[in-house]
């Protein structure tokens, strides 16, 4: 018997590689002599980094860079043990946790640190980059990433804009002859799960505007400076990002990064099992395990366990999805690949108990959920010898 065994962290307990051993330990209590191969996986959010690390035997590197209000902070990025694929999330140097709540303002974040992270990424060899860019403090359409890393962006009198996303109003003129030309020989992949374009009704400021501080009348002056980065990046770059899907997200980072870096938005779980592939681990397997802290109603939408399912049902192999907790509506997973839906949870326990005894209440679940599977292939053998 093959098993293939992906599961997500379990969010605030335990990381999705110790959750995979997890599983295996308890997949090997009923099959002993499976074949098991794990391969975590992430969504494109929180615990990428990490994932995608573990699971290649690649590393972390520390990397000094300003935060969203211009602070010196220690931010991490990861590189994957191909030694060419580096993994940032820009919130590590740009978001929302990284700032209190009397400091946060769109007018003034900046994702200049992303550019330093992207930078030494570059300095240390890297070429082939997977950005997340979910939990931004910014909404400067990647103007900071790309000043950081060489552009000029400058107002009428020649003068280079301040950081900040209302300063795009001033913007004039966008040069990019001394932009960082190894961002030329590099492939950037965005893991975008939003569909918002740049500006207007469901664009950055408006939809996401509110959530880092923003005003009705900050909204309404950053989704016009937004205007104007767009305007300027068509009449420099030739490009207009304002309607690509996923060109307002982050604050706009999305249309910074396709207009400075060439990049590409893909839903996170895509180019994540793109990473692992998933896929050739898993066209000849008997079953496959997936599973997150949490599984309801909301698990259908681009969350990692449903990639991981459909993949399965690609080859018809069935999937159990192993969960901390079983939430409203949960049964909506069996329409999107997810066979049976387990909680680790066997009775009544707090939060940090469950979370302190993660590891076993894992096993324990994946080894019963086996022990279910033998015996109905007990069951089967039975019936076919009568």
């Amino acid at each position: 018997m093959k098993i293939v065994i992906s599961p997500q962290e379990f969010k605030g307990s335990i990381s999705a590689i110790e959750v995979a051993e997890a599983m295996c330990e308890g997949a090997l209590k009923v099959f002993p002599k499976a074949d098991i191969i794990i391969s975590p996986v992430a969504d494109g959010g929180d615990g990428t980094l990490e994932t995608l690390v573990d699971i290649s035997g690649g590393e972390i590197h520390k990397c000094s860079v300003l935060n969203p209000i211009g602070k010196k902070v220690d931010a991490e990025w990861g590189a994957m043990g191909d030694g060419k694929t580096a993994i940032i999330e820009m919130a590590r140097s740009s978001g929302l946790a990284l700032l209190k709540l009397s400091e946060l303002n769109p007018l003034k974040t900046s994702t200049y640190g992303l550019g330093e992270l992207i930078k030494d990424a570059l300095d240390k060899g890297f070429r082939k980059f997977i950005i997340g860019i979910g939990g931004s403090a910014t909404n400067d359409a990647g103007a900071g990433m790309a000043q950081a890393l060489g552009a000029k962006l400058l107002d009428e009198d020649g003068l280079p804009i301040a950081h900040g996303g209302i300063n795009l109003r001033y913007l004039h003129e966008i040069d990019l002859s001394n932009i960082d030309k190894r961002i030329l020989e590099s492939d950037f992949q965005v893991a975008c799960d939003v569909t918002n374009t740049l500006i207007g009704p469901e664009g950055a400021s408006e939809v996401y505007g509110p959530q880092k501080g923003a005003t009705s009348e900050m909204i309404h002056n950053l989704d016009n400076a937004l205007e104007n980065f767009n305007n300027v990046v068509i009449k420099t770059i030739g490009k207009d990002v304002s309607l690509i899907p996923g060109s307002g997200a982050a604050g706009g980072l999305g249309a910074g990064l396709i207009a400075f870096a060439n990049a590409k938005l893909k839903p996170g779980i895509d180019i994540v099992l793109e990473s692992t592939n998933l896929k050739d681990k898993i066209i000849d397997a008997d079953l496959v395990i997936t599973g997150e802290g949490g599984m309801d109603f909301q698990t259908v939408y681009d969350k990692a366990p449903i990639g991981v399912a459909k993949m399965a049902k690609l080859f018809n192999i069935p999937t159990i999805g192993i969960s901390g907790m079983l939430g409203k509506n949960y049964q909506v997973v069996h329409e999107h690949g997810i066979d049976a839906a387990i909680s680790i949870v066997t009775g009544p326990m707090s939060l940090s108990e469950a979370s302190n005894n993660s590891h076993k209440l894992i096993s324990d679940s994946v080894t019963e959920s086996l022990r279910l599977i033998r015996i109905g292939l007990q069951m089967k053998t039975t019936h076919s010898n009568k």
